[in-house]
């Protein structure tokens, strides 16, 4: 299975982007897919994830700015992106744990992951 993340771009803060992420390669409906991200100089941090059978979870500094979302399990897992910060700048990266876990903020709770798509927030 491999993920393909796309949408990032270069954005004036205010604005709103919208993030995608496909899987391929193969029948694949894990229990969260998720979005990361890693600022220069930084450790990769989470932003937000979409459960399978539920909720969805939002780092405190999106909340209310991010929303992440998926029509069915055939289609890709989006983040859309509004008021956008200078600080949200970073290198995105979407993420997928096969199977239920409790925990899903960390880097090593994820099996897959794409390869990136750049977000840059201009002021």
């Amino acid at each position: 299975v491999q993920l393909q993340a796309s949408g990032g771009g270069l954005v004036q803060a205010g604005g709103s982007l919208r993030l995608s992420c496909a899987a391929s390669g193969g029948t694949f409906n894990p229990y969260y897919m998720g979005w990361f991200r890693q600022a220069p100089g930084k450790e990769r941090e989470f932003v937000a994830v979409f459960r399978s059978e539920g909720p969805t979870y939002y780092a405190d500094s999106v909340k209310g700015r991010f929303t992440i979302s998926r029509d069915n399990a055939k289609n890709p897992v989006y983040l859309q992106m509004n008021s956008l910060k200078p600080e949200d700048t970073a290198i995105y990266y979407c993420a997928a744990r096969r199977y239920y876990s409790s925990s899903y903020g960390n880097t090593r709770d994820y099996d897959y992951w794409g390869q990136g798509t750049q977000v840059t927030v201009s002021s």
